[in-house]
């Protein structure tokens, strides 16, 4: 299943969750990760699968290898080799290019400017966020003509603030780092609470359409989860401008 969110303007966001693709356990069903073990094919046909599910062309997807940073590529066609670049952010000016980012905890931000056409797209686990991957991407957006008062923002699935449980010194750092990104499990021991910190940085960049999904992965077995289940698949989040 893919839900989908859009505006009258021409924002597109869309995201998985695990089931209705190829992959056997413990990828079953719709794993989108091509780094986790899964066979290679199982993989290639769920993006198909997804991506026309979306309307999209699987060629105008562009995916990134995420590696827990803060760098941001600019995709305006083929990746060059045809390899995704090591980047936590990507964007885009090109109407109808759409943008992916695989999480199983982590939160992805999902940004759009369809007056600029401009697209973005941030992978923020805990070390992304607190290197700046969001403002990053926010920065990288902008210097396509983006507005940040005109980028709509969504998150999809994540570990939410009161199941990200992690120790106090990490809290500690968390807040520092990110001012607002402190929490407490519901159980009462530290925890960072990362799409929180994901909105103060979205708002201290200037971005006030914001939306956090409400869907926690931990929690949902509809969804992929690397800290519940540890070998385990990744689903996507989209974003894309609908060029009409």
């Amino acid at each position: 299943m893919i839900a989908q969110q859009s505006t009258d303007d021409g924002a597109r966001f869309a995201f998985t969750d695990r089931w209705g693709g190829a992959s056997a356990v413990p990828y079953g069903t719709l794993n989108l990760g091509g780094a986790v073990g899964d066979d290679p094919s199982a993989v290639a046909q769920n993006r198909e699968l997804a991506a026309k599910a979306l309307g999209l062309d699987p060629a105008d997807v562009r995916w990134m290898n995420q590696v827990h940073g803060r760098s941001v590529a600019v995709a305006d066609g083929p990746w060059p080799g045809g390899e995704p670049p090591e980047a936590d952010g990507v964007v885009t000016a090109r109407r109808g290019l759409a943008l992916a980012v695989l999480t199983a905890d982590c939160t992805p931000v999902l940004l759009a400017d369809p007056v600029a056409g401009v697209a973005g797209a941030a992978h923020a686990g805990r070390p992304g966020l607190l290197a700046g991957v969001v403002p990053a991407t926010v920065e990288a957006m902008c210097a396509l003509g983006a507005e940040p008062a005109r980028i709509t923002a969504r998150t999809g699935p994540a570990v939410c603030g009161q199941c990200y449980e992690v120790p106090e010194d990490m809290r500690q750092e968390a807040e520092r780092l990110v001012p607002g990104s402190a929490g407490t499990t519901r159980w009462g021991t530290p925890a960072v609470d990362i799409p929180a910190g994901v909105r103060r940085q979205l708002v201290g960049c200037g971005v006030r359409d914001i939306r956090l999904s409400t869907v926690c992965t931990l929690e949902s077995d509809a969804h992929f989860s690397y800290r519940r289940d540890r070998l385990t698949g990744r689903q996507a989040s989209y974003v894309w401008v609908a060029t009409s």
